[in-house]
């Protein structure tokens, strides 16, 4: 995916860097020696080392602790899934877990809190939505935290009612699983630290070579994250490249270290000031500039006023740190625009995360060499066909727009936002060149929006190297550049369908010219 040379038979690898490529005789003229290792792919394709650039390993990492409902086809799936659950847990200890979405399920409805009590009648529960802004509490929960109707709920959060008996029906919107989440108990950093240990063999597992991640509040705050990261990607060299975009909240923590954008090596690196603009569309969070199509009372939530964002992005620019911002609608995305044009950009690029809802006057807002926006192609999977409901005709037109992004010179990069969708980036590629769910027939939800393959690709390669000002060393298979490969088992740009894509293979994952996974051999 180099320029100059966009495909080449034969590389050379020395000290983790690319340092020739040709065609394999003229490469072991040059290069073949008695004591030069020859790798021979068999026909293989590789390509330059996959970047996810949004997801939250940590995330990933508490599915493998957690009860995890991502999936389940209906009300009554998960609390089986739950009861099972419960059964093996003592009086009061919690029940925690993640990953429900009722526009899977096929009656439609979410479980009730009298539901939920009695599923798990002993202990008190917290299972967070797919998006993860909103949770499910059963009574025990709500009793643990104190609940009262007098009760302030942080900004931006709602406790939903039973319209009923105006009582919690056990669904919490955004920022009000904290009058929750801070009563449950933490993990031991031992069993966290294992559980993200096995989140990044997954990650390369699935072909990812370097990760844009979003821990802190995943992982208990800022300093336990970056201990974590420090001692499996520093000292115990998993391999992964990682970035790791620290929340808002953490920057003093962050300042204090003595820390900063860009600081660490080409394995570990600190990266953006992660901020919320606004909540998602499933809930009708998302902000957006006019009412919701399905339900006209609703244009969503700002997670904060104007003025408090300025002050957020006014701390960021002093410590000379970049932004990235949560802004999946419209206005959300507007009223961050209408800050950043206010400073002056900084060293690292700044990033717009998800922008979901569009308008034509945004769009050229957008292109500039220091702004980034990171797209989850996938999402496509998990919010069509009900967005259009959401949104409504006119405005889905713009909506999960990443052709017209790209047509219009916007620096684009590609993550999954796992756990939210599959880590999977062979997923997340199908869904940009598709712009459906596998085994649909039709011909793709708006497809004049879809991506060619090349232009895909990019997005988890040339683009994930931009976000992180790492293009002078990623994103592409040239001279001087880190040795980070993906080895697939077809040849991806040559497929008859898209779909060849579903069973296409991670042959291989190399970082810095280390196999760091290799199907059926074991490499942790």
């Amino acid at each position: 995916m180099d320029k100059i040379h966009p495909m080449v038979q034969s590389i050379v690898v020395r000290d983790g860097r690319f340092i020739d490529m040709g065609t394999m005789a003229d490469m072991m003229l040059q290069w073949g020696r008695a004591d030069t290792e020859v790798i021979d792919l068999q026909g293989k394709t590789v390509t330059p080392g996959l970047i996810e650039s949004h997801v939250h390993i940590g995330g990933v990492a508490m599915n493998f602790l957690n009860v995890d409902v991502t999936g389940v086809q209906s009300k009554k799936e998960m609390l089986e899934k739950i009861k099972e659950r419960a059964s093996t847990l003592r009086p009061d200890e919690w029940l925690i877990g993640r990953g429900w979405d009722e526009n899977l399920f096929t009656d439609s409805t979410i479980p009730t809190i009298e539901e939920l009590d009695y599923v798990a009648p002993h202990c008190p529960l917290f299972i967070q939505r797919i998006c993860c802004h909103a949770a499910l509490v059963n009574s025990k929960a709500l009793e643990i935290c104190g609940y009262q109707p007098s009760m302030a709920v942080p900004e931006g959060g709602t406790v939903v009612l039973d319209e009923r008996t105006g009582k919690p029906n056990g669904l919490l919107l955004e920022s009000a699983s904290e009058l929750v989440k801070k009563y449950i108990p933490e993990k031991s950093y031992s069993e966290i630290k294992h559980a993200v240990r096995q989140a990044v063999h997954f990650t390369m597992e699935k072909g990812l070579t370097s990760a844009h991640t979003n821990d802190p509040t995943f992982l208990n705050g800022f300093y336990q994250t970056y201990q974590i990261y420090d001692e499996l990607i520093n000292q115990e060299k998993l391999g992964l490249r990682c970035n790791l975009l620290i929340d808002y909240m953490y920057m003093k923590d962050l300042w204090e270290s003595g820390m900063y954008a860009g600081y660490g090596n080409e394995y570990l690196q600190i990266g953006a000031v992660k901020i919320f603009a606004d909540g998602a569309l499933g809930r009708r969070t998302a902000l957006l500039s006019s009412p919701y199509h399905d339900d006209p009372t609703r244009v969503g939530d700002a997670m904060m006023d104007q003025a408090t964002l300025y002050s957020i992005v006014h701390e960021a620019r002093k410590l000379s740190m970049p932004i990235a911002v949560h802004t999946i609608g419209d206005l959300a995305l507007e009223n961050v625009l209408n800050i950043l044009d206010q400073f002056p950009a900084v060293s690292y690029r700044d990033r717009l995360i998800h922008a979901q809802v569009l308008r034509e006057d945004l769009i050229p807002r957008l292109v500039s060499p220091n702004r980034i926006v990171d797209i989850q192609p996938r999402f496509i999977v998990g919010d069509f066909p009900w967005v259009q409901e959401r949104l409504g005709e006119s405005r889905i037109k713009l909506s999960y727009a990443w052709k017209t992004l790209l047509d219009a010179g916007v620096i684009c990069a590609g993550g999954s936002d796992a756990p939210v969708e599959p880590i999977d980036p062979l997923l997340g590629i199908h869904a940009a060149v598709t712009r459906k769910a596998p085994g649909q027939s039709h011909d793709g939800w708006n497809p004049s929006e879809k991506l060619t393959m090349d232009e895909a690709v990019r997005l988890f390669t040339v683009g994930g190297a931009y976000a992180t000002n790492e293009e002078q060393f990623k994103g592409t298979i040239s001279r001087g550049k880190f040795a980070d490969m993906t080895v697939f088992s077809k040849n991806i740009f040559e497929l008859e369908h898209p779909d060849e894509l579903l069973t296409t293979k991670v042959e291989k994952t190399i970082i810095a010219g280390k196999v760091v996974f290799e199907k059926g051999r074991d490499t942790n």
